[in-house]
């Protein structure tokens, strides 16, 4: 289908970034209150939301799923290697909705993220032959008939490799959008204020820096990750992050405005008064968390290497539960479902998983509030 293709002609990654002379009075290591980390693999005692049953099947036969969202009640998935964008339909099977132009795929790059505008536009972050971007489209029709139309790059040069491009875009309760730019191989840009190598980015749906952002012009929010691939928020608005590590601690962070959280000067806790701990950490093999969600005060991690969806209350971030470890394989993403439903997306076709019969599959079990 023909996709219609616009462009800001301002909004360019390599414009925002150059705000030097403005970043240059400004310092990332603003005083921060959250310091505090905890011993992995703790046992949840405080109250928090459960899940309850055995996971059941939407859909199957996905190919390296990486994001799934709800637009306007029908789910729409991200296809990391070919770019498509499915729609889910009654009964689980599934149709094409459009094909996101220029995606790129290598390894971990690709069509990534998905997001859900408050217009009921759709917004995707992808890996093109230059550069990863994230473009607004305009989506036409209903549901089981759903395609892509007007595209709109509302940013673009933002860093790549094959590997480590973060990908996870999400609309904040401040109602901007927020995106995790990794760190593209390249720890030490992760530390420059002026570069958005290791990144979590916040602006406008228009790709604009907010006027509140904490250097001023400047689409960075925090600083100093390596590859966060997980974005949420609980019901006081406090922002979780879940970061891949390298060989020590994969993370969970409490995310505050201009905030540095180390990589790669320090991979876990440790940081002391330069950079935040983060919350809770895991040894890689045990975690390497991708998505999460916030329901009922509840985080929900899905874990790739750990093959495990993890949950933590935010009332007692030192505390955590597991599901399902190893039952489902790779878990890449997790969000609410519909009828207080939790939905799953695994993720053991995308070349570094053991496929079963069915994968990939976004499976959904109930949530009990707690």
């Amino acid at each position: 289908m023909e996709i219609t293709r616009m462009r800001h002609p301002i909004r360019t990654a390599a414009v925002l970034a150059t705000a030097g002379v403005l970043l240059a009075g400004c310092s990332a290591r603003m005083p921060v209150s959250i310091n505090t980390a905890t011993a992995p693999n703790s046992f949840a005692t405080s109250p928090m939301a459960t899940l309850t049953g055995t996971p059941t099947e939407v859909v199957t036969g996905l190919g390296a799923p990486w994001d799934v969202v709800l637009f306007k009640g029908t789910a729409l998935i991200s296809s990391r290697n070919s770019g498509d964008i499915l729609e889910v339909l009654p009964g689980g099977s599934t149709r094409l909705v459009g094909t996101v132009p220029d995606v790129q795929h290598t390894m971990e790059s690709g069509l990534l993220g998905l997001a859900v505008g408050n217009d009921s536009t759709l917004f995707a972050y992808s890996t093109t032959a230059d550069d990863n971007r994230i473009e607004r489209f305009t989506v036409e029709g209903s549901a089981g008939s759903f395609s892509l139309g007007v595209e709109e790059v509302v940013v673009d040069g933002l860093p790549t490799n094959s590997f480590h491009d973060g990908g996870r875009i999400a609309f904040g309760p401040d109602g901007m959008l927020y995106a995790s730019v990794g760190d593209a191989g390249n720890g030490a840009a992760a530390q420059d204020e002026e570069r958005l190598n290791g990144k979590i980015l916040r602006m406008t749906p228009d790709g604009a820096a907010p006027a509140d952002n904490p250097f001023p012009g400047s689409l960075v929010y925090s600083l100093g990750h390596r590859n966060v691939q997980g974005l949420g928020w609980a019901s006081d608005g406090t922002m979780f992050a879940a970061e891949f590590g390298q060989d020590a601690w994969d993370e969970l962070n409490v995310i505050q405005a201009g905030a540095n959280y180390g990589w790669p000067e320090v991979e876990g806790p440790g940081g002391g008064n330069d950079y935040v701990d983060p919350v809770q950490y895991w040894a890689p093999d045990d975690a390497s968390p991708s998505g999460l969600t916030v329901i009922d005060d509840t985080i929900f991690i899905a874990n790739l290497r750990g093959e495990v969806l993890r949950a933590v209350p935010t009332a007692d971030l030192d505390t955590s539960q597991d599901y399902y470890a190893g039952e489902y394989g790779r878990l890449r993403s997790v969000l609410p479902g519909p009828d207080g439903m939790l939905w799953i997306v695994t993720n053991n076709t995308d070349g570094r998983g053991d496929p079963g019969d069915g994968d990939d599959r976004i499976l959904q079990v109930p949530v009990t509030a707690p």
